[in-house]
């Protein structure tokens, strides 16, 4: 036997191998939108997954067999509860005896727009404790470039354990999209930059064994970097088709056929839509963590700030167009009954975060207006500002309402039968877009 075989296997060969044969022990802190979906991927692929969340509800509800991520069916869940491939708790020990950890917490904005880091350091300095050689550490929650370096690199690598040699630390962006029928956590390319090729190495082997598609690049601020500038392109389109529907409507002219008819040339533009507000958990917040940053280095992100404040001033605009609605039939917006059809951020899912319905809301309450909602997949809204709703079953809420408010388009709604019921109708997403009727006000 040669001397090179008798040599002892390194960490990383070792932790390698535990991935390579799908024994290694996988975790996940945070079972949100992003966390419970990669759990359960990684479960599906056949490594043994332990959820970590601070929430009891969500760790009794995976234990038992039931999901709270409408992307994903509780029959999936009970199955790998039931062959012990998942599992939940709220007790951070466990770590001690995990190879792998993802992070996906909530990274939201401060009041004043920088990043709020709260949730990453306080599941990192958990981690901290229980961090062993041979253990594969991954952030997948938005932050702003340079987070994976410098703030959780400093917090888990020590002189027994450094970073490239006894764990291997990376970034990978997460890229849900709820509700998408046709991409989800499986087969949306996964992105993975480490801070060092020897983290990056491990990081793509190990999303390997469970999604579809890994795309390495050559550091974790890269990577970081990467899910901003998604963002910020969407965000800065949408205030784009935002502000062009603002001068079209000053203009008398139809923004909808305009960008329709603008897409059908095959080269040099993407059609984006304008809408009553941006809603969600990246879009509206990520390309600030961009543009606070920027400022850091000295650097003003004027297109960010821009595209922000013009969708920022979209539910306003929304409100222009009901009460001008309302004055066209001699009715004052105090004491009008407003009906919304919609409050979750996009159609067809149940996630409010952020959605422009509750600024519409909000400021039709504070204008005097009585306000009522409808939503298949909401069936109570609380607004930060105050204020409980319950939603109401919407052609009777319809018929009875002076304006209705489509600010969600779900396919659920009889779009002909609210159309025949209702008195006057703002149409924020053009889902009328096939009738034609006095009573529809467009955006």
């Amino acid at each position: 036997m040669s001397a090179a075989a008798l040599q002892p296997l390194s960490v990383a060969e070792v932790l390698a191998e535990r991935i390579r044969t799908r024994s290694a022990r996988v975790g996940v802190i945070g079972l949100g939108y992003v966390g419970c979906p990669l759990a359960v991927e990684f479960a599906r692929a056949g490594f043994a997954v332990t959820g970590i969340d601070v929430q009891e509800g969500k760790v009794a509800g995976i234990n038992s067999g039931q999901s709270h991520i409408q992307d994903v069916p509780a029959s999936r869940v009970r199955d790998l509860v039931k062959k012990k491939k998942l599992r939940a708790t709220t007790d951070f020990s466990v770590i001690a005896e995990l190879d792998a950890i993802s992070i996906c917490v909530p990274t939201p904005l401060r009041k004043t727009k920088d990043p709020d880091m709260s949730y990453i350091i306080a599941a990192c300095e958990e981690l901290a404790k229980y961090t062993h050689p041979g253990m594969l550490i991954v952030l997948e929650s938005t932050t702003y470039p340079g987070t994976t370096e410098e703030v959780l690199l400093p917090l888990l690598e020590t002189a027994d354990l450094r970073v490239g040699r006894d764990i291997f630390l990376c970034f990978s962006p997460e890229r849900v999209d709820p509700g998408n029928p046709n991409f989800q956590t499986v087969n949306i390319p996964k992105v993975v930059g480490g801070i060092t090729p020897e983290c990056t190495e491990m990081g793509a082997l190990f999303y390997a064994q469970a999604l579809q598609t890994v795309v390495p690049v050559s550091s974790s601020q890269v990577a970081e970097m990467v899910k901003l500038l998604e963002n910020t392109f969407r965000m800065i389109n949408i205030g784009l088709a935002n502000e062009i529907a603002m001068m079209c409507d000053r203009m008398g002219i139809n923004v909808w056929e305009v960008i329709d008819a603008a897409a059908t040339k095959p080269f040099g533009f993407m059609p984006f839509y304008p809408g009553p507000g941006l809603g969600g958990h990246c879009i509206p917040i990520d390309p600030f963590y961009l543009s606070w940053k920027s400022r850091q280095a000295g650097i003003e992100a004027r297109f960010i700030d821009l595209a922000g404040y013009i969708n920022g001033q979209m539910p306003h605009f929304v409100l222009d167009k009901i009460q001008g609605a309302l004055n066209e039939q001699s009715k004052p917006l105090r004491n009008s009954h407003v009906h919304i059809l919609g409050v979750a951020y996009k159609r067809d899912i149940d996630d409010v975060r952020e959605s422009p319905a509750l600024d519409i809301i909000h400021v039709l309450s504070q204008r005097g207006a009585r306000v009522t909602y409808s939503d298949p997949r909401v069936r109570r809204l609380q607004l930060d500002a105050g204020g409980e709703y319950f939603a109401e079953e919407p052609l009777a809420a319809c018929s009875r309402a002076d304006c209705v408010v489509i600010v969600t388009d779900h396919s659920e709604f009889d779009y002909a039968a609210i159309v025949d019921q209702s008195k006057l109708i703002v149409d924020t997403r053009n889902a009328l877009k096939r009738f034609s009727s006095s009573k529809i006000v467009r955006l």
